[in-house]
């Protein structure tokens, strides 16, 4: 039998069948790994490089340097900060010659054939190191090209964030790259020093990051903005007040035009001529934002403003607003802004808003603060790792929201509730600022798969969990994501000439292939959106998917769905993959839940129910647990699919589903205590969790290539999601026994 753990070392020889108990643990110990740490903000400069719609760092160095001369080099240098050792494939398309150093090793060297095939893309398999990492790109020039396109595949799930080079721009975000040269530097030297000088090797690094002595001299607004009569910008900062009680402050300034400045939404000071200006305020200990406003006049020969705050006649500084990487600033800049354009100031100190198109910049060359995800490091959709989930979109973590959810109901502990709503606030509150973000750079920095959607992995399953917190916070910044996944689902999607989803992947493994899985990445959201909405299209196309699954995928002799069925075949692999069972029987349980007793396909569908639930409690193994592959005893036995399988027997039975409910409560409790005898440990970590799978028509694959990971996002929330039913099973049988 698999084995993970020594069985004494299970959370059920500590604390026996307490599945109340159990749960917690499970939600604590995530919660105690996956700290709600919020997006991280840094400066970024528009002008440097900018990714492509694939993800791909655009270092096309002839568009920057037209005049550049044949031989000439130029070279792009980045940092990349890993939270440990990881694996993780890049790509490289060349545009003339290139030499990719990696941690100062020559990595990579292009060909005659890589540097004049157009579109030719080599893929690199990188180990990056626990720490900081280097990657430096040598470009020479050719008539055919100049420079390369970089970047991690799949970058939308494999998060590449890159970081600026050198002491001057430490914490800064992006490349940096040379003003061509006609020799190599660093032919015979050893390649910069990750946080040297800039300066030291005599180059010319781009993208500028520093005024001239020209543009210093101007006040601030017109250095940012340039001289724009009639236009308004806002400036926003923060004073931090030491005092006890409501101590007097007094801010003394000039301005070049009318300014009004704001204290915690109330404004404190309005004046409308050329001049200076001094006011005082009565502020309480405590952090207090300040905002000003600008106005540049049409016979203005400057635009700006300057302020100082006192203290009992001691000068005191602002602070910055919010933590920004790579700045010492303390101001924030939005604008410019035509002066019909009306922003309600009691709502401008925020960074969760594009205003009338525009967002916070720094008082720097081309230079806007930009928030990245950056809690999983060189994500990997494989490899989870010990990284923090917080605040990520995906569809795994869609599973282990509406775990957390369920657990912090079941038990009443409204902090699990809250650490759950506030990571899915965490990336709603943020969307539309993702969607300029991509607009301005190319690819968006944050929520990657919801603002780049184009398979319902990017969308279903989280979006379902968004839905499920719905019914907890009632936030209106949920709706209009939902509308766009259901619009996707509904209207865009590629579909079968039968109706049936599918995916087209042109180009890529999965090419014209249909999943299980994606039974569980659409229907469980269209359920919930019909409920939120009223929209029936939506509830009967989740039943009407069910079925036109089944007729590619169920295998009626041994009333189990093969994995995937492949189009370019025209068959199905016939591999019962565990966990795509699982999600089929999982999301099965959430449709019937919500369609009402008289829909047409209700009766069909819990027969269809009850004939996978008999295919799957005869594949059961003596443990509890079912196998990776369900039909193969050599195969070994995987946690995710038993949680799943557990789950929805107790379901079946507990809403009157099955023909033989008392089969079920056997399996169900059976598989349960397989979970905390075997795969669960007393710190509430999860094993035995297959890794995100691609398909084969093998059952080699499953069972040797796909192998299991410690507190995979894939198990964990669909374990405490088993526990919350058996919970629930076991009190419903209680009741039931208490009527007799």
């Amino acid at each position: 039998m698999t084995t993970y753990f020594n069985e004494q070392e299970s959370i059920q020889s500590r604390l026996g069948t307490d599945e109340k108990r159990t749960l917690k643990v499970l939600a604590d110990r995530y919660i105690g790994a996956n700290p709600p740490v919020p997006f991280a903000f840094r400066a970024f400069n528009r002008a440097g490089i900018l990714q492509n719609d694939e993800g791909l760092f655009d270092l096309n160095l002839r568009h920057r340097f037209p005049e550049a001369k044949q031989g000439q080099i130029s070279y792009a240098y980045s940092l990349v900060w890993s939270d440990s050792d990881r694996n993780l494939d890049v790509l490289m398309r060349c545009l003339g010659p290139v030499q990719f150093y990696f941690n100062d090793e020559l990595s990579y060297r292009s060909n005659v054939i890589d540097e004049l095939k157009p579109d030719a893309t080599v893929k690199l398999n990188l180990n990056f190191v626990k720490g900081w990492n280097r990657l430096f790109i040598k470009a020479k020039v050719t008539p055919a090209g100049f420079g390369c396109l970089f970047g991690s595949d799949e970058a939308k799930v494999r998060i590449l964030n890159v970081r600026s080079p050198f002491a001057e721009r430490a914490g800064q975000a992006g490349w940096v790259y040379s003003v061509p040269i006609d020799a190599d530097l660093f032919e015979e030297n050893p390649l910069p020093a990750s946080f040297s000088s800039e300066k030291e090797q005599g180059l010319n690094w781009l993208p500028g990051s520093d005024w001239s002595e020209e543009e210093l001299a101007l006040q601030v607004c017109e250095r940012l903005f340039g001289l724009q009569p009639g236009k308004r910008a806002y400036a926003w900062t923060q004073l931090n007040a030491t005092g006890m009680g409501r101590a007097p402050y007094v801010l003394k300034g000039s301005t070049t035009g009318p300014l009004t400045v704001w204290v915690n939404g109330h404004p404190v000071a309005a004046v409308q001529t050329e001049g200076s200006f001094e006011v005082e305020l009565l502020l309480a200990f405590g952090k207090h934002d300040m905002v000003i406003r600008s106005e540049c006049v049409l016979a203005s020969r400057a635009w700006g403003f300057t302020v100082q705050a006192y203290a009992g006649g001691e000068h005191l500084p602002f602070h910055a607003p919010v933590d920004v990487h790579g700045s010492n600033e303390a101001w924030l800049y939005l604008g410019p802004f035509d002066a019909n354009v009306e922003l309600n100031e009691n709502e401008i100190a925020t960074t969760k808003r594009v205003f009338a198109n525009h967002y916070w910049r720094l008082d720097r060359p081309e230079t806007w603060i930009r928030p990245y995800y950056e809690n999983a490091m060189l994500s990997n959709k494989w490899t989870v790792g010990n990284v923090t989930n917080f605040a990520r979109w995906d569809y795994p973590l869609g599973v282990t929201i509406y775990g957390l959810l369920q657990t912090g109901r079941l038990l009443e502990r409204p902090d699990i509730l809250s650490y759950a709503l506030e990571h899915v606030q965490s990336c709603t509150d943020m969307f539309e600022y993702s969607l300029w973000d991509r607009e301005q750079y190319g690819f968006p920095a944050i929520n990657q798969q919801l603002v780049m959607m184009k398979m319902l992995d990017n969308c279903g399953s989280f979006g379902s969990a968004m839905l499920e917190s719905y019914k907890e916070n009632q936030h209106a910044g949920y709706l209009p994501i939902a509308q766009r996944i259901a619009d996707f689902m509904l209207l865009q999607l590629e579909r079968k000439e039968d109706g049936a989803f599918y995916r087209v992947c042109q180009d890529e493994y999965s090419e014209n292939t249909m999943w299980a899985d994606d039974l569980y990445m659409s229907t469980p959201f269209l359920c919930r959106y019909a409920a939120v909405t009223g929209n029936r299209e939506a509830l009967d196309e989740a039943a009407k998917q069910f079925l036109l699954f089944r007729n590619y995928l169920f295998m009626p002799e041994q009333r189990i769905m093969s994995h995937v069925f492949d189009f370019k075949y025209g068959m199905p692999t016939r591999i019962p993959w565990g966990r795509g069972n699982g999600w089929t029987l999982f999301s099965l349980t959430e449709v019937l839940e919500a369609l009402p007793a008289d829909h047409a396909l209700r009766a069909e569908l819990v027969r269809f129910f009850n004939e996978l639930c008999a295919g799957y409690a005869e594949l059961q193994a003596a443990s509890g647990l079912w196998h990776q592959v369900l039909n193969d005893p050599d195969a070994y036995l995987e946690a995710s699919c038993t949680a799943m399988f557990a789950y929805s027997f107790a379901r079946g039975v507990r809403f009157g589903w099955l023909a033989e409910p008392q089969r079920y409560i056997q399996a169900a409790l059976k598989a349960w205590d397989g979970l905390t005898r075997y795969a669960i440990d007393a710190q509430g970590n999860v094993h035995g969790v297959c890794s995100g799978s691609r398909y084969a028509f093998t059952a080699d694959y499953y069972k040797k290539d796909l192998l299991t990971v410690t507190n995979d996002n894939h198990g964990v929330g669909i374990m405490m999601l088993a526990g919350t039913e058996i919970v629930k099973l076991k009190g419903w049988l209680k009741e039931l026994a208490s009527r007799d």
